[in-house]
């Protein structure tokens, strides 16, 4: 038995806008329609959107969805956060906002507020008379999951946007690995990818940005320092999120040219099978990015 919130319940005993939105002719509005999904697979869900043409508003929404109690919820949940917005705000609703207006949802539910986001997008896009971006289930990433028809670029897409750390968070968010499992080495190579080039890209950024000093030119004090600062501000969120936490133990060989790193995992972080991954992606990349390449993290327990 799932763990569901009582707004999921409610608002799957007692949805308010399922149905269809037929195209009357009203001047001044524009009917449509997004589809994601398929019955095959055990979910779909088809969204109308009526468009105040001049404003680009949308004033109602529909749903048809096929799927569990996560994915009617989510699917209702979806409809009311949309209601009202301009096609521009609405594309800024994310799966985590459809989650979040539910109380949450079983991690191994969390596919279908992806699905959510993912028809809206089509609705809008359809409505906008272009292609919808590339991370279906057809697009240059090439398939990675066969059994769910799930891409790569769309996994890549779900793990940025989410923070997965493990191919079973993946397969929660989007299915894939789900049925034969024989796709979940290559998951995990993809999100050890995404770690690198996440941790690479922020680096980057930070310190076109921020003007922060080549660690060459840190002294010992300031690197001690910039390690504290990444820990707190770039890390600590995204564990946060996850239910875990770090802590910056002692920094060892300032001044011998190695560092060596050592943190305290806690919570989630401190039990979890992946937090070697953790260690070693989360943190240790980050910081080798931000303070230096010269740099090993290490976990301690006092």
């Amino acid at each position: 038995m799932w763990d569901y919130t009582d707004k999921v319940l409610e608002l799957f005993y007692n949805p308010k806008n399922q149905g269809v939105l037929e195209d009357t002719g009203e001047p001044g509005v524009k009917i449509s329609t997004g589809e994601i999904g398929s019955i095959a697979c055990g979910d779909a869900l088809r969204l109308h959107l009526k468009v105040q043409v001049d404003t680009e508003k949308i004033c109602d929404a529909r749903f048809q969805t096929f799927g569990c109690t996560s994915a009617i919820a989510s699917s209702e949940a979806l409809v009311e956060l949309i209601k009202g917005l301009t096609l521009d705000e609405a594309l800024k609703v994310s799966n985590k906002q459809i989650a979040e207006y539910l109380g949450g949802l079983p991690e191994a539910k969390m596919h279908c507020s992806v699905m959510g986001q993912e028809a809206l997008e089509a609705a809008i896009y359809n409505y906008r008379g272009i292609p919808l971006p590339t991370h279906g289930d057809d697009d240059e990433g090439g398939l990675v999951c066969t059994c769910f028809g799930i891409s790569e670029t769309k996994i890549r897409r779900v793990i940025r946007e989410n923070n997965l750390i493990t191919a079973e968070e993946v397969t929660n968010y989007v299915k894939a690995g789900g049925g034969c499992g024989s796709c979940l080495a290559n998951i995990d190579d993809i999100i050890t990818s995404v770690q690198k080039e996440s941790a690479i890209s922020v680096g980057t950024s930070l310190n076109k940005t921020n003007g922060v000093q080549s660690s060459k030119r840190l002294t010992p004090v300031q690197k001690i320092a910039l390690i504290q600062k990444v820990l707190d501000e770039e890390v600590r969120p995204v564990l946060i999120a996850d239910g875990g936490d770090v802590e910056l133990y002692d920094v060892e060989g300032v001044s011998e040219g190695v560092l060596h790193v050592k943190v305290l995992l806690q919570g989630a972080c401190g039990s979890c099978s992946s937090s070697t991954a953790t260690l070693k992606i989360a943190i240790e990349a980050r910081l080798r990015e931000r303070v230096s390449h010269n740099l090993v993290v290490e976990a301690v327990n006092p």
